[in-house]
């Protein structure tokens, strides 16, 4: 049977009056597409009785924060912004492990939202979870795959209650829901982000350093790709970014040797995010794009390359 936007909104509605009652909740939201729908529902249900949250965490796209609060009053939710960089770096420091870094994101995200929680006198927590994230995060017999901040980084104690309006739904049909509220397009079909945001893409040790090279790489490699599918020359991958290498390698700088990290750019074409095949980019692009990230970070980078894995065998980002 196909899936009924219309139908699902209306159960989740009835759903999350049923559970968070008159009671105040708190919705984090990241720029990606499942929180801000999972936000629009909640706002749709319980009105005043939500407040929506940005953590800018110094690991999030280029201006970020800017462009999902702009981007949420067109949808009619207020968004408080929460500069909370330091914070995260700090916890971060000489952390290398992938599974690692995520619980420490999702730990943090959570002693954040508590302290709001407590100014709000808010009860519950509402978190964009989707089926992939605690399909790919494991439990009973399942394997973790990678474990996503908003499930297996989440404190095994909370002082609010988990509310999860998306948590049986795809991409695709989360998207489909962002349309048949009547969200701008630019909010229900935009790429996907992760949680965790910039820090699965600085392998090894994240610093602020490295956050600001794949920051500029990720927005060179939007920017690029965007430019051309509007130019029509290729149509615009699934997900699309740049991914910052834990390897120096020997470059020119001038006419002096000199090292410089590598960069691997990643683009996909998916259904659901459950698997992925490599897009193929014109190679007139790839080379646009590679001169760009080696001139505008030609302090840092002197390397570029392209990832032509699909998934399985890899996964979409690299941590």
């Amino acid at each position: 049977m196909p899936f009924d936007a219309n139908k699902f909104i209306a159960e989740a509605v009835r759903d999350i009056k049923a559970q968070v009652g008159k009671s105040h909740a708190i919705i984090g939201v990241s720029g990606g597409v499942d929180s801000a729908v999972a936000a629009a529902l909640c706002a749709k249900a319980l009105g005043k009785n939500i407040s929506a949250v940005f953590v800018d965490t110094g690991l999030m796209r280029k201006d970020e924060a800017k462009q999902v609060k702009a981007a949420m009053a067109r949808a009619g939710v207020d968004v408080k912004v929460i500069d909370a960089s330091k914070l995260f770096f700090y916890a971060l420091r000489g952390v290398s492990e992938p599974e690692k870094k995520r619980k420490i994101i999702g730990e943090r995200f959570i002693h954040i939202f508590e302290i709001e929680a407590k100014k709000e006198k808010s009860k519950f927590l509402v978190q964009g979870t989707i089926a992939p994230d605690w399909i790919e995060s494991g439990s009973g017999l399942r394997e973790t795959i990678k474990s996503h901040h908003n499930v297996g980084g989440l404190p095994v104690k909370m002082g609010m209650k988990l509310c999860e309006p998306l948590r049986e739904l795809y991409k695709d049909e989360v998207r489909k829901v962002g349309e048949a509220l009547l969200l701008p397009k630019d909010i229900y079909n935009r790429q996907p982000f992760p949680g965790p945001g910039l820090a699965v893409r600085i392998m090894g040790e994240i610093t602020p350093e490295k956050a600001e090279i794949v920051r500029t790489a990720c927005a060179i490699t939007e920017e690029e790709l965007e430019r051309a599918a509007k130019d029509g020359k290729m149509t615009i991958p699934w997900q699309y970014f740049a991914v910052l290498l834990p390897i120096k390698t020997v470059g020119v700088l001038g006419d002096a040797r000199a090292y410089g990290y590598t960069v691997a750019v990643r683009a996909v074409e998916s259904f659901d995010g459950m698997t992925a095949k490599a897009s193929s980019i014109p190679p007139d692009v790839l080379e646009r794009i590679s001169e760009r990230i080696t001139r505008e970070l030609k302090e840092h980078v002197n390397r570029v390359v392209y990832d032509t894995t699909s998934k399985p065998p890899g996964t979409i980002e690299w941590e």
